[in-house]
């Protein structure tokens, strides 16, 4: 049956009764649909086909009715649970739905069998990284599990569409939005409104006024934990009536409905999403008395902490058992109709079912068929004394009734391994190193963009100069290329705290604000973590938002969704979503504990698929803005805070520079010692270096300028194969980004080959540094603790 919508009607066209009950007994038919994939995925968990399940029962009922009203052009940023509003959207079928279930790598069409069951994603670019026409499809942002983890996001999103709506050179791209008509769905569970992530994103929707609708699913339970020791008053919508918008002022529209109410939900919902499409004011739908048939998850039963009144009232008070009550009540079909529907779902949950089944074990079955060959193929050529070794082999694949690739993987690596060394085992050798090389193309892949659109594939373009340039303030430096960025790239807005109407705390964004607009330069609330949320949801609507966090020390508080949100995005989607979202801050040699932070051990280690650049002049920024906005890879941007009122020459190619990501420059050739740092410190070493040369020791001073990437043309090792020694020096605490370098200098690119001294470190003190100029000089590497270092490792 046909799906149909209420508002599908054409003006001043009455719903028959005909199509009217055409319509529910469709929506009931997915419903059925959506439960029975609950109750037999969670019987594949069990028995062993899959590892995990997390299943939407319970909320069938309210996911269908909300669906209703969701059109192209809007987006959904949910919860692990949402597998019937996908249905309804005709996002997801029940054969994707357990291929994901099964880890099919081949056949999930939201992660490639990266993420578990009920985690969603629709594309948002192309297999070139071309953004799509996102107006015209329904689209849903990657699912994290971190729970609270899409809240961020969703004001984003939302804020999306009043970018779209207000910014007039904006109304162009049709493509990617109706002029902000789009509204995000975003749900969550009950028990998870109690995270900051919630609190912090409805205070920002409320003050923004942005067209986002929160659907909280209340199953009155938080794992075991009842909702009265989760929310003040047991109820997230009275703990909100404070926000309740009056016409007089912002906030945001509360709304309270049951969760077995089709009718009474279908009516709610159609004028609320209505007036947030039309106003952009911004609505909590508390759906209450919402039950978990199965419990929680796989994990689990949650006999073990309900009642068995608990237990009998949700059995009453299921959603579909009461949606066909309804139907019946209402003349809408009778129970033999019903049963017709309910069987027929039955059978076509099953056969579905079995096909992905299939299509996932048939291509680890082929895997298997090609060994077994290649095996026989080896035990042709090896000496007889050792057929029985590949026979056991053999028959262990072939015993295997539903093998894995890790199976296949172990029994031929073993084989591979202890007959290393025979020539005659060669194809055992070439074997399994394909099969190891194809399976992590499978799973390793994507991490960063791979196509036209990697930031690693940007050409460099040097800074030009005329025959004079004039000198800058590092702050003028980025204020003039700014200026020129948003006058040429109408898709890029800027926001942060105090960024908009005074310019920034450092003065970079002067005057920019009265010049743009307030809705493409603007300030936000202190809220680090919904800044990053705002970036991220505008990255995935196709804009290129720079979003700043103050200072370095902050970033901690929006650490969670750069971590689990933007730098798994393009990797858990297997390559179909882009998230290329700009971070600025400013940190390193300031006077104080909270404002003097170089936490970048802590960074590169959490922000693996974003790129880190650590520029040590405001020039060498301007590239690197560049070189991440014309690619689709999400960065971290991190200017020197002592560097705003150093002079530097102004480059003529503002908005054409481009500095190369992982190759890292020369500043100073030497042939004694080889010094590698980045940002504020290199003055301290150049400076060294200068007092070093005085003794006779030549210093080759070396700017990673990024983190990550790390020095990909290995211009590190091929200056310690001219000195032999050398010198990693950070601001970092012992053992973080020094250590980092270290490991990659002389491991990864196999550099301890090349030393005839012990290599060094030279960080930050162990603590927070210390107030003041005396305690900036005790704390961090100083110029004397580097000719110190040098010193010892030349001597010896």
């Amino acid at each position: 049956m046909e799906n149909l919508t209420f508002n599908e009607l054409a003006p001043n066209e009455e719903l028959s009764f005909e199509r009217f009950q055409q319509e529910v007994l469709a929506d009931y038919r997915l419903v059925c649909l959506s439960r029975e994939t609950s109750l037999l995925g969670r019987k594949e968990v069990l028995t062993g086909k899959a590892k995990f399940g997390i299943f939407g029962d319970g909320k069938e009922v309210a996911q269908v009715a909300a669906a209703k009203f969701f059109r192209p052009g809007d987006f959904r940023s949910g919860y692990y649970r949402d597998q019937t509003f996908l249905f309804a959207a005709g996002l997801a079928d029940v054969e994707t739905y357990f291929a994901q279930l099964y880890a099919d790598p081949h056949n999930d069409p939201f992660s490639s069998g990266r993420q578990m069951n009920a985690h969603f994603a629709t594309p948002n670019t192309d297999n070139e990284g071309n953004w799509l026409p996102l107006a015209e499809s329904k689209n849903c942002s990657s699912d994290i599990a971190p729970t609270g983890g899409q809240m961020p996001r969703a004001l984003g999103l939302a804020l999306g569409s009043k970018l779209f709506r207000n910014v007039a050179e904006l109304h162009p791209l049709t493509s990617l939005s109706h002029q902000g008509a789009e509204v995000c769905f975003c749900t969550i569970g009950d028990a998870s409104t109690s995270e900051g992530h919630f609190w912090e994103t409805i205070n920002a929707a409320g003050v923004q006024q942005v067209p986002l609708a929160v659907f909280v699913w209340d199953d009155g339970y938080g794992i075991s934990v009842p909702k009265q020791f989760q929310t003040t008053k047991g109820s997230i919508s009275e703990a909100l009536k404070g926000m309740q918008q009056d016409g007089k002022s912002n906030g945001i529209d509360i709304y309270t409905v049951k969760g077995w109410d089709y009718a009474g939900m279908c009516e709610v919902f159609e004028s609320a999403i209505q007036k947030i499409r039309d106003t952009h004011i911004p609505a909590l739908f508390h759906v209450e008395e919402i039950t978990q048939p199965q419990g929680h998850s796989t994990s689990g039963s949650h006999e073990r902490y309900k009642t068995p009144e608990r237990l009998a009232w949700e059995k009453e008070w299921d959603c579909q058992h009461q949606m066909r009550l309804w139907i019946i009540e209402n003349q809408l079909a009778s129970d033999d109709m019903l049963q017709e529907i309910e069987q027929a779902v039955r059978q076509e949950v099953r056969d579905a079912k079995s096909r992905a089944w299939e299509k996932a074990l048939g291509s680890v079955q082929s895997m298997a068929v090609r060994a077994v060959r290649a095996l026989e193929d080896a035990k042709a050529i090896v000496p007889a004394d050792l057929h029985h070794r590949i026979d056991q082999t053999i028959q262990h694949i072939q015993s295997i009734k539903e093998p894995s690739r890790r199976d296949l993987l172990k029994s031929i690596g073993q084989l591979s391994i202890q007959h290393r060394r025979e020539s005659a085992f060669a194809s055992v050798h070439q074997l399994y190193q394909d099969l190891e090389q194809e399976n992590r193309a499978v799973y390793n892949s994507h991490l960063h963009q791979e196509g036209p659109k990697s930031a690693l594939r940007v050409m460099p373009i040097p800074a030009a100069y005329d025959a004079h340039p004039p000198q800058y303030n590092g702050y003028e430096i980025l204020n003039k290329y700014f200026d020129q960025l948003f006058a040429s790239n109408p898709r890029v807005v800027a926001f942060g705290e105090d960024l908009g109407y005074i310019g920034d705390v450092n003065q970079g964004f002067s005057g920019l604000q009265e010049k743009y607009g307030s809705q493409r330069i603007f300030d936000t609330g202190i809220r680090e973590l919904t800044i990053m949320g705002q970036g991220i949801g505008l990255a995935l609507r196709g804009l290129r938002p720079i979003a700043e966090i103050q200072y370095l020390d902050y970033l901690l508080y929006g650490l969670q969704p750069l971590s689990d949100d933007v730098a798994t995005t393009h990797f858990r989607t297997g390559g179909r979503q882009s998230c290329p979202l700009i971070v600025r801050t400013r940190g390193h040699r300031l006077e104080g504990i909270w404002h003097s932070g170089s936490p970048m051990g802590m960074i590169i280690h959490a922000l693996r698929g974003m790129y880190v650049c650590v520029p040590r002049n405001m020039v060498q920024a301007v590239g690197m803005y560049n070189t991440l906005l014309e690619g689709n890879d999400p960065g971290l941007i991190i200017e020197c805070l002592n560097g705003y009122r150093l002079k530097e020459a102004l480059p003529t190619n503002l908005t054409e520079m481009r500095v190369p990501l992982g190759v890292p420059e020369i500043l100073q050739e030497g042939t004694d010692i080889t010094i590698v740092s980045y940002g504020s410190t290199l003055r301290m070493v150049q400076e060294a270096a200068q007092q070093l040369s005085t003794m006779d020791i030549s210093c080759e001073v070396i700017d990673v300028q990024t983190l990550l990437p790390f020095d990909l043309p290995h211009v590190i090792t091929a200056s310690l194969g001219k000195t032999n020694r050398i010198l990693f020096v950070d601001e970092d605490v012992p053992g973080g980004a020094a250590a980092y370098m270290y490991n990659q200098v002389l491991e990864v690119q196999q550099g301890y080959q090349l030393l005839d001294a012990k290599p060094r470190t030279l960080t930050a003190q162990a603590h927070r540094p210390s107030y003041g100029s005396d305690g900036d000089y005790f704390s961090k590497p100083n110029v004397e603790d580097i000719i110190r270092a040098v010193m010892e490792v030349c001597g010896e």
